[in-house]
Order: structure tokens, then sequence, then C-alpha cells
């Protein structure tokens, strides 16, 4: 039976211990949010609320067209551009549909972030590119696919 490993005392002269960072008595530091808080979850996961909630107001209207089609989001895209982007970063990309693999439209959070003005400006944002490239992905312009598109 081994015997319980002892603690050693963090308190300063107390015997060798290993001292922790507890300068004014406070105690250890905790999460500073609790999970159920709807501040708590991070910028990738609002973003990914907000992709979800463009692609659900668009299900009423091209839910059928739409069924097989994968959403995705990815932080940034990959370096090498594809030969119609000419120096511009892309905030999303639709890619058809490769033998097993269904259409996939991939929204990138940070450049959409990066271009929008302020916090309201980046759902607007990423709307607008959910709205496009669904255009894309059914050939039609972007405001046959949704009367409300704007473009920026």
């Amino acid at each position: 039976m081994s015997r319980p490993r002892a603690i050693p005392d963090p308190t300063p002269g107390a015997g060798g211990g290993r001292r922790r960072r507890d300068r004014r008595g406070r105690g250890l530091r905790g999460q500073l949010l609790p999970r159920t808080v709807p501040a708590w979850r991070s910028r990738a996961d609002r973003f990914d609320d907000l992709i979800l909630d463009a692609v659900e107001h668009l299900e009423p209207r091209w839910g059928r067209e739409l069924a097989d089609v994968e959403f995705a989001v990815e932080d940034v895209p990959p370096s090498d551009p594809s030969p119609w982007e000419h120096g511009e970063v892309p905030l999303g990309r639709f890619f058809p549909a490769d033998g097993s693999l269904p259409p996939r439209i991939v929204v990138y959070r940070r450049p959409v972030e990066t271009r929008a003005a302020d916090a309201h400006d980046i759902g607007a944002l990423a709307q607008s590119v959910v709205v496009e490239q669904v255009a894309h992905l059914l050939n039609l312009s972007p405001e046959e696919v949704d009367p409300r598109y704007k473009d920026e």
C-alpha cells in the first residue's frame, strides 16, 4: 500500500515548499465567468452561430437545394490562392461536389472579422458572404438568393 504524498506548504519560510502566486492573500484564481453566461463563449463560437443563423435564414426558401451542402468555418484561407483570386484575401469559398464529397461552402472567420468595421458589421458581412457563396452554388445572383442582400 502506497502512502499519500505530502503537499508542501506554499507559505514562505515553511520549509522548502513551492511558492504559489498569491501576493495579496486572495487565494487562487478561478475562471472569471461561469460557463452558463453568454459572454463565456469564444469569438469563434459566436462566429459559428452567425454562420448558422445566416444558413437558417436561407433554409425556408432554399432548403431543398441546400440539403446536401456542407457549411464550414475555418480561421484563415489556405496560403495558395485559387487562380481567379487576384491578390485579395477571400472571405469564403464554394467547393463543388467532388466524388463522394458533397458541395461545401467555407467561410473564413479572421478575414471577415478584419474587414468588418465593428461587432454588428461582422454579422451583416457574414450573412453577405454566405449569400454570395450560395448564389455561386445555385448559379444565381445574390439578390435572387436573398432580396435583403446588399453588395458591400
